[in-house]
């Protein structure tokens, strides 16, 4: 009895940290919660005795947990979405929480997260855990079923994917704000040429209402194609909610009954805004229990 409490007691001490390497690997906040009790049933069921570095050892299972779950994961999708958003980490001003600022340590933007999603398992693996936890290669190689030196160009090869995208944000949120607020009106006044003023030339959209037949998913290229999407949704959306998602500016958008319709984080980069990643998907939204105006 007292080492199981002893154990409890050290697993919540790690969990934090759990859950940030599951966020990570998973980009699912559902996911990330399993694979973390899936970590706490293996420790329970192991003899305490015959580990010498809990932390450790807690962060190779719930790493190995989570690189089954992103190998089942590829083999059930036959075909890949068009586009795929992660689950956001949505703060409201004055309501995150130690458990949120757990998530987001170490600036984990949506966007980073989107380009994680288009590495191979073991890639996001050896990347997650060495360049965002520092893990010796020695370990993750054990992990991934290969040598030290293997597992070290695994995660150059995904270093290299994560440099050439616009994954993180400029650092200044006040001036992040105040490009997404911009763009917002220029959207609901249908001023185009305002709205080509704060957005990249190359600016992608990405919108991620599940997978079909129900949800449908798209991705629109440059500022033109862009700012006319902006105009057609700015007429059915009938309320805007600044957020932080990710800890970089964002939106929570409602219909006119209250409900939530999205969440929308940006990349503003120099100005302008470079990428715009929504969550559209009615399930998954509802998942992330947004409060509501009188919360």
């Amino acid at each position: 009895m007292e080492e199981q409490k002893w154990l409890a007691d050290q697993f919540e001490a790690n969990r934090q940290r759990l859950s940030a390497v599951a966020y990570r690997m998973l980009g699912s906040l559902s996911e990330a919660d399993d694979a973390v009790q899936e970590t706490w049933l293996r420790l329970s069921r192991t003899e305490a005795s015959g580990i010498t570095n809990l932390a450790g050892w807690l962060t190779t299972v719930v790493a190995r947990v989570c690189l089954d779950l992103l190998r089942s994961r590829a083999s059930r999708r036959e075909t890949p979405l068009d586009a795929r958003v992660p689950d956001p980490v949505v703060c409201f001003d004055g309501r995150d929480n130690p458990e949120q600022q757990a998530l987001l340590a170490d600036s984990v933007s949506l966007a980073l997260l989107i380009v994680l999603e288009t590495l191979p398992p073991a890639e996001r693996l050896a990347f997650v855990l060495h360049d965002m936890f520092d893990v010796p290669f020695a370990e993750i190689a054990s992990l991934v079923g290969r040598s030290a030196d293997a597992a070290r160009q695994l995660a150059s090869r995904a270093r290299r994917r994560v440099r050439g995208a616009p994954a993180v944000p400029d650092a200044d949120l006040p001036r992040q704000r105040e490009v997404v607020e911009a763009f917002l009106a220029a959207a609901r006044r249908g001023d185009f040429e305002a709205l080509l003023a704060v957005l990249d030339p190359a600016v992608v959209v990405r919108a991620d209402g599940g997978e079909a037949p129900e949800g449908v998913s798209w991705e629109v290229r440059g500022a033109r194609a862009v700012a006319e999407q902006a105009v057609r949704f700015s007429q059915f959306v009938k309320s805007l909610q600044p957020v932080l998602v990710n800890g970089a500016a964002g939106i929570v958008s409602r219909l006119a009954s209250g409900k939530p319709f999205s969440v929308m984080a940006y990349v503003v980069r120099k100005g302008k805004i470079v990428e715009i990643d929504v969550l559209v998907d009615p399930a998954r939204i509802a998942a992330l229990r947004l409060p509501s105006w009188d919360d």
